[in-house]
C-alpha cells in the first residue's frame, strides 16, 4: 500500500464536474493498494497517517497530527502510485491491485480511518475520471509505502 500525503489547507474531489469530497485544512491522502495488501497493511497505515506529526504546534515547529489539530483526510484512490517506469516510455500498472482486490481494501481503508479519526472521511470514487484540487500547506508532501517502511 503506498500513499501520497499533502498536508492541505483545502482539497476537493470533483467527478464530472460535480464536488463528490472536500476537506478544509487537513490532509489529502492518494492511495496506491498493490495485489499483496493486506488488512495489516491498512492498520499500520491508518495508524501511520492519524499519528504523523506534519502538523505546526505553537513554536511553528511540525509536532502535531492531524488527530491532535482536528482535521480532516480526503481519500483518492490512484492506482498509477504503482507505475513502473523501468522499460520504455509507457509506464505499466501490473503492480497496482485490480479492482476485485483494490475495491475492498480501499473501503476498508476508509472505514478503519473514519473509526481513528471519529469522523466520516470524505473520497473520491473508485476508478473514475476524478479532478484533484488542492492547496498545499507548507508544501508539506510524504510518500509512504507499507512494504517499504522508511
Amino acid at each position: 500500500m503506498r500513499t501520497v500525503l499533502q498536508r492541505v489547507s483545502e482539497a476537493t474531489v470533483s467527478i464530472g464536474g460535480k464536488v463528490h469530497g472536500a476537506i478544509g485544512p487537513g490532509i489529502l491522502c492518494l492511495l496506491g493498494i498493490s495485489p499483496d495488501d493486506t488488512t495489516d497493511d491498512i492498520e499500520w497505515m491508518v495508524k501511520k497517517i492519524t499519528q504523523l506529526r506534519i502538523f505546526d504546534d505553537a513554536n511553528g515547529v511540525m509536532n502535531l497530527s492531524v488527530l491532535d489539530t482536528g482535521g480532516e483526510v480526503l481519500v483518492v484512490s490512484q492506482f498509477t502510485l504503482f507505475a513502473s517506469t523501468k522499460k520504455g516510455n509507457r509506464p505499466s500498472y501490473i503492480k497496482a491491485a485490480g479492482p476485485d482486490i483494490a475495491i475492498p481494501l480501499y473501503e476498508s481503508f476508509v472505514k478503519s480511518l473514519s473509526t481513528a479519526l471519529q469522523r466520516p472521511v470524505p473520497t473520491g470514487e473508485f476508478g473514475a475520471d476524478m479532478q484533484v484540487s488542492l492547496l498545499n500547506d507548507g508544501p508539506v508532501t510524504i510518500i509512504i509505502d507499507s512494504k517499504n517502511k522508511e
